[in-house]
């Protein structure tokens, strides 16, 4: 009796205690989205979310971060059902997703992208009647084509599991066009000059971190993620990643509220 009365006393301690040593933050991530999150020439899994992800779970005393390659659109429910405790993949903060999940600040602004062959006489979306795009499933993207896709005249969708099999096809001339994230398409593009973003898609989006609905690991994260923009953290994965400094007025700086959904 006085052996169970210790070992529940025990387990208490830890539940009040927050992350032990011994415990592992698993990430969900579609690997493959460059600069976020996709293999290097070692088969490691590096990029800018990569980072702050292992960043993160240092600082809340996790002794390791376990990335698990899951399709964007299962990204969803793998937070929701608990397989994996935080999902990142430039995930755009909606106010439909925050009535099912949750986020941390956002530490990115973005829009959306339109790219095409740099041969093709698709110039820019007023030249997409009868012609075919390529989207991420699920994506914010995927949501802004299927809006367009009268007012564009698109003769079909294709849908992708992830940047790169989208572009393969954009290069053979399977699809006419590939609607996706601008830092993610501008960053896999820099060295391949027979593709080109055609023109930007103001969508006035922000990425952030995505939780289970009310976890309460996302607001510790929330927390976090302040203290390292204000410690500049942030603003070096932009340098390191993009090359560029951010804007101070640009939530990559700027420390923000975490998103809540609307009443």
């Amino acid at each position: 009796m006085i052996r169970t009365k210790i070992l529940a006393a025990a387990a208490a301690l830890l539940l009040v205690s927050g992350p032990s040593l011994a415990e592992t933050l698993t990430v969900g991530a579609n690997v493959g989205n460059v600069p976020w999150e996709f293999q290097d020439e070692k088969s490691d899994i590096v990029g800018f979310e990569v980072d702050l992800a292992n960043e993160v779970g240092k600082r809340l005393g996790y002794e390791a971060v376990k990335f698990e390659n899951i399709p964007f659109n299962g990204l969803f429910s793998a937070v929701q059902s608990g397989r994996i405790d935080v999902a990142v993949s430039s995930i755009t903060i909606t106010d439909e997703r925050l009535n099912s999940v949750s986020f941390a600040q956002p530490y990115y602004d973005s829009d959306q992208s339109l790219a095409a062959r740099t041969d093709s006489d698709v110039k820019s979306s007023a030249d997409l009647k009868g012609k075919s795009v390529g989207v991420d499933t699920g994506s914010t993207g995927d949501i802004y084509a299927t809006e367009r896709s009268d007012a564009w005249g698109l003769s079909g969708i294709s849908r992708y599991e992830g940047l790169a099999p989208a572009m393969l096809d954009l290069a053979a001339g399977r699809i006419d066009g590939y609607v996706s994230d601008i830092p993610a398409v501008a960053y896999y593009l820099k060295d391949k000059p027979e593709m080109t973003v055609i023109e930007r898609l103001k969508t006035g989006e922000q990425y952030s971190m995505m939780f289970a609905k009310d976890s309460e690991l996302a607001a510790k994260v929330n927390e976090v993620i302040g203290t390292l923009k204000q410690e500049g953290f942030i603003a070096g994965l932009h340098e390191k990643w993009f090359g560029t400094k951010p804007e101070d007025t640009t939530s990559t700086v700027e420390v923000r509220d975490m998103p809540k959904p609307k009443s």
